[in-house]
């Protein structure tokens, strides 16, 4: 069943995580077309927005439904110029929700036709997020089934060889 052919998934994605991932596939599932907007961060991420961009697009190279674009503005005004009206969002817990609630209002305050679509993270990686999997690789530590490969590889270099070559300077 189609709900809406396309929608948003917005997001640093510093790095994008297996919990990414499985949230987005088990989102095709409902939606024709997913557009992954990667966010211009104010939280100095470590890699540049066009890595991240990178990063995602190996990650779904061969499913032409998955788009990846680098934005800097607000969500609403990117879904109303490109006429989509779904964002996608997921919840890993309790503690998500408040935050990501305060968002789909603002984002619908300034846009009407634009709806949130919550899903949950899935149960094999409801604790995983961007920051802890820098932490525990930055300490040597295995992120193999956190992360895509080409992520952990890109990762390891930044964070484990002392040079942040592929990072933000």
């Amino acid at each position: 069943m189609i709900v809406e052919n396309r929608a948003i998934y917005p997001g640093t994605f510093d790095p994008i995580t297996l919990g990414h991932v499985d949230l987005i596939n088990r989102s095709l599932q409902v939606i024709n077309e997913i557009v992954i907007l990667v966010a211009h961060s104010k939280k100095d991420p470590l890699f540049d927005a066009e890595t991240r961009k990178e990063l995602i697009a190996t990650c779904f190279k061969n499913d032409p439904r998955v788009k990846v674009e680098v934005y800097e503005g607000l969500l609403a005004d990117y879904a109303r110029r490109n006429n989509i009206k779904v964002v996608l969002r997921g919840l890993r817990g309790v503690s998500d929700f408040e935050y990501e609630f305060q968002m789909a209002t603002m984002n619908r305050r300034m846009y009407p036709d634009l709806q949130t679509l919550f899903l949950m993270a899935s149960e094999k990686f409801f604790f995983v997020n961007s920051t802890l999997v820098k932490e525990v690789i930055s300490h040597g530590g295995d992120v193999s089934e956190l992360v895509p490969s080409h992520v952990e590889k890109k990762l390891k270099e930044a964070l484990c060889s002392g040079s942040r070559s592929a990072v933000n300077p």
